[in-house]
Order: structure tokens, then sequence, then C-alpha cells
């Protein structure tokens, strides 16, 4: 499960098990749960901070659990309303936010890593991917919502409607990441860059980020329906 430690003042919330390297990190209920309660202890932190958030091995996230949500079609859009909300959360944080990625990210881990206000991933291994086409998965509007208000237009539309997989220096050159570091430097990189920015930390910043991204911010926060009903189909 998720787990938090901290340098200094830059909390590090990592996505996966303490010790198990290469986990893929989907966004179960379970996992959900964690990641929500681990936000809360970093807002209840009095005093300036920033967040990173990453995770060891191969993967940052897949995403979305296909397996849970195959096995739990009823409860789909509900669940998709969780997701919503924890990308929300992030777009909205009010602490500066880095995302390092030291490897796959592939659709609601894409997403998620877009909500943070930087992007820092590894160079020489690892994708950044939107697969949904390729797999036949529907994305809620609150999350193309996201996307178009976080990442250049041209490219999210070519992601999106391809399928295409960017590499760590494809994905910087396409505006995807701000950052690309060697494999041992990734999660240093983003603790330094969020060691910059801690006393931006406050009310001032979330206003900003509620006001700067409202539409995208009202899709999200918007109830999802009709997602169950393909997930039936798909299963039959």
């Amino acid at each position: 499960m998720p787990y938090l430690d901290r340098v200094g003042e830059v909390f590090v919330l990592h996505l996966g098990n303490e010790g198990e390297p290469d986990t893929p990190n989907p966004f179960n209920p379970r996992w959900l749960d964690e990641v929500e309660e681990l936000l809360t202890e970093v807002e209840n932190f009095d005093g300036p901070g920033a967040l990173v958030t990453t995770a060891e091995g191969k993967f940052y996230s897949t995403g979305l659990d296909t397996d849970w949500i195959l096995h739990n079609a009823d409860q789909v859009n509900g669940y998709i309303d969780r997701v919503q909300t924890l990308f929300a959360r992030l777009l909205t944080f009010a602490m500066p936010t880095v995302a390092a990625i030291p490897g796959h990210t592939f659709g609601g881990g894409a997403i998620l890593a877009a909500a943070h206000d930087h992007i820092v991933m590894r160079e020489d291994r690892g994708f950044f991917c939107l697969p949904g086409i390729t797999i036949g998965a529907s994305y809620a509007p609150g999350s193309i919502a996201l996307l178009a208000s976080r990442l250049p237009t041209r490219t999210v539309h070519d992601a999106l409607v391809t399928g295409r997989r960017y590499g760590g220096i494809e994905a910087m050159s396409a505006g995807f990441v701000d950052q690309v570091a060697a494999a041992d430097d990734v999660l240093s990189t983003a603790v330094d860059y969020a060691r910059t920015l801690t006393r931006t930390r406050g009310r001032t910043l979330h206003e900003i980020k509620e006001l700067l991204y409202a539409e995208p911010l009202a899709l999200l926060r918007s109830p999802v329906v009709g997602i169950d009903k393909q997930v039936i189909l798909k299963d039959n």
C-alpha cells in the first residue's frame, strides 16, 4: 500500500508497497483509501511544504484497476467519481506538487501525473501513454478536460487518438513532462525542485489553482454516468 516519508519540508508519497519494486500501483478502492488518508495527513501539516509522488521500479502507475472494474461493473460510476475526485484534489493541492516518474505511467496514472504542477520522468526507460484507444476504454469528461488544460492540445490529441507510447525524452519534447533525469536521479531531482517552492504553500496557491482550472474542475467534480453500461457490454 502507499506510504509517506519526508525530506525536510518535502513530503514524498510513494504509490506502491514499501520494499516491493516494480508493482504497477493500480487505483483499486483500497489504494484510493490509503492515498486519500495520506494526502489528508500532508494537508494537516502546518508550515511550508511541498508534495512529491513517486514509485519504485518499472512503474509509476498503470491507472485504473481493470480487473476490479470487470468484477464490479455495477460500482464503476462511483469508482470513477472517486478517481476524478483524487485528480481534482491534486490539481488544486495547496502545496506545490511534483510527480517523479521512474518508469511506465499509463492511462489514469498519466492523468494523475498531469494533475501535478511539475513532472520529472526517467530519461532512458519507461513510457508515458494514454492507451484507451487501443484497448477500447472510455475516458470520463473530467479526465479529458484535465489533460487538455495541463498539456499541449495538439500532442494530447495525438496521444489520445493513437495510443502512442512516449519515452522520457520524447515526452519532454511533446510537453508531457517538464524534466528528465537518470534513473537514480528522478526522485532527488523532483525533491530539489519541490524544495525551491515550499513557501508558496497555502490558501493563495489553492485559490489560484481553483480559478485557473475552474472548467476541468467542474467536470471532474460532476458525477459520471453510463460508464458502468460500457463495462457490462465488454464483460459479456
